[in-house]
């Protein structure tokens, strides 16, 4: 049976909702489809801010977000995109403030504000160390209110497309076993990030495994960017779990193991990050103080971090140094897209981390992601529904190509082990594509992912139930994995000089 919507969103995280209610709004049908839970989505895991030049705590302007914007990325920007996602800055917190996000309050009852790295002013719109988190609960909050219609455990398999463009998507449902034939008028891709190619190198759950890239690229859209991977500055050394940018935005230092502070903590992300690297390279440990804060101040702006550091490193900031390293966090590179979030392929539209607006060029400024899911799902849901309002649905027969693909994937020889494999690509991404990269490295890498991609007939699955088979969804979410890696060491190669995260050395 084929399932029929009007707008079908892939994706539950803040980008996926914020279409989902823009798309309602404007009247349309609306599906969204989560591989997981919407509260689980990677934005709750943005601690630090959404930027907006309110001036709430010091003199701000448009212009200077602007600025600020365009320095970090490198140049590889559009000015015009950028201009129109800064433009839109206070009326999308404006927008979040009205729906009941719980933004923390300045002595006068203003939106308070803290200063990121390459801003030139407070300027991120805060909520604690929980602002993603608090916004992605409204956010889901209002989509219920909206009675949106929300499916969760949805495996995207492939985009149906014809020569008319894309007419919707084949989900596996991980309760059941089956394979789901989603039709749809126009589909929004917000299937987040790929920085958990890195593995346990990076901020990012599990999830991020670059699913709606790799399927999007499967059916000819273009990718745009993808060798630039951010990484951020301070996650805890043993489990890589993310000390936000809050904490340094807030007074915090880095410090060496002389105790040495070596770097301006409020520099760009990728600048502070090679920083480190080079005194880890060194010998150093480094460290993350906010000693000097105090426990009373910590306990009200930075709880989070404090409950973080005692949970995964067993030791407490109010009293102790933080050990932290720089791990993939963020991915600037994606599925490119016009003005109105429309691939090169009709009905195809996309937003989020997994979309390429080209706002953050080599390096996103800190605070933009959350205001890029709000500013770009607005116009993805907009102009979807737009898109949909002209454009048919094609019934499309049933076939059985995708279950059997599936069925011949649990037939694969079980001669290696993809876990293991998953393990020695982050590892050997961390090292050869990472903070500072060298072409012989990249050559190696490439290599070596091509070579796993040659090798998956021989890591077979060992579960070969249907009910529930995350064993058979781990797989396909490794090989998505695979094929965006080749992707982003393919770009790294075509540009050999430094930009931004991609940064290149002689060898």
């Amino acid at each position: 049976m084929n399932i029929t919507t009007d707008v079908l969103i892939i994706g539950a995280g803040g980008a996926g909702l914020v279409a989902a209610l823009n798309a309602k709004e404007n009247g349309s049908d609306v599906i969204v489809l989560s591989k997981e839970y919407p509260t689980r989505s990677q934005t709750c895991m943005a601690q630090g801010g959404i930027n907006a030049p309110l001036a709430n705590v010091s003199e701000d302007s448009v212009e200077a977000h602007i600025k600020n914007t365009l320095k970090s990325a490198h140049g590889e920007a559009d000015e015009k995109a950028i201009e129109f996602m800064c433009s839109e800055a206070i009326n999308a917190v404006e927008w979040l403030d009205e729906i009941g996000v719980c933004f923390s309050r300045t002595k006068d009852g203003k939106i308070a504000q803290r200063r990121l790295g390459g801003a030139s002013a407070p300027r991120a719109c805060y909520a604690q160390d929980y602002t993603g988190l608090k916004i992605l609960h409204t956010l889901y909050d209002r989509c219920l209110a909206q009675d949106i219609d929300m499916r969760n455990e949805k495996y995207l398999l492939e985009l149906i497309k014809d020569t008319n463009g894309v007419r919707g998507a084949k989900v596996l449902d991980i309760r059941s076993g089956e394979v789901e034939i989603y039709l749809a008028k126009a589909v929004i891709l917000a299937g987040g990030g790929y920085s958990r190619i890195y593995d346990k190198n990076s901020t990012n759950s599990t999830a991020s495994t670059g699913d709606a890239i790799a399927v999007a690229s499967r059916v000819g859209a273009k990718l745009l960017g993808m060798e630039f991977v951010q990484f951020h500055p301070t996650a805890l050394k043993n489990s890589s779990i993310l000390i936000g940018e809050s904490a340094r935005g807030e007074g915090g230092y880095l410090l060496n193991s002389k105790g040495e502070r070596f770097t301006d903590e409020l520099l760009p992300r990728d600048e502070v990050s090679r920083a480190i690297d080079a005194e880890i390279k060194k010998g150093e440990d480094i460290f993350l103080d906010i000693r000097h804060l105090g426990e009373e101040f910590i306990d009200e702006g930075l709880p989070q971090e404090r409950k973080l550091a005692k949970l995964y490193e067993n030791i407490d900031p109010v009293y102790d140094l933080m050990p932290i390293k720089p791990v993939a966090h963020y991915t600037m590179g994606g599925i490119e897209v016009d003005n109105k979030s429309q691939t090169n392929i009709a009905g195809l539209f996309a937003c989020g981390e997994c979309a390429n607006h080209k706002v953050h060029g080599g390096n996103r400024l800190g605070g933009n992601s959350l205001l890029e899911i709000v500013v770009f799902g607005k116009e993805a849901g907009k102009y979807a529904s737009e898109y949909a309002k002209t454009a048919k649905i094609d019934s499309i027969s049933e076939d059985d190509k995708t279950v059997e693909i599936l069925q011949k994937i649990k037939e694969y020889k079980n001669e290696i082990n993809f876990y293991d494999k998953k393990t020695e690509l982050g590892d050997m991404f961390y090292k050869n594509v990472g903070i500072v990269r060298d072409k012989a490295s990249l050559l190696k890498a490439k290599d070596e992912v091509l070579k796993m991609i040659d090798e998956l007939k021989l890591m077979g699955v060992s579960d070969s139930s249907k009910v529930y088979n995350t064993n058979l969804v781990e797989f396909l979410e490794f090989q998505n994995m695979l094929d965006v890696a080749l992707e982003v060491v393919s770009s790294a190669l075509k540009r050999d000089k430094s930009c931004g995260a991609h940064y290149m050395v002689e060898n």
